[in-house]
């Protein structure tokens, strides 16, 4: 989603009030949770829905 909107991870991050590393960590999957406030502000932010920016991964292997 930031590649379609031409929106760097600095620039995602200070509209939505986190932290480049905080935003790296989302966009790389490493975070093990994410506030749904953060998570619509991400979607406004983007103009997309949810779906579109989250993944389901099976988390059996853990």
């Amino acid at each position: 989603m930031l590649a379609k909107r031409k929106m760097s991870v600095s620039e995602l991050a200070e509209a939505i009030g986190i932290t480049p590393v905080n935003v790296s960590v989302l966009k790389n999957g490493r975070a093990k949770a994410i506030w749904f406030s953060t998570l619509d502000a991400i979607c406004v932010t983007l103009h997309c829905q949810s779906g579109e920016v989250l993944e389901w991964v099976d988390g059996e292997d853990e």
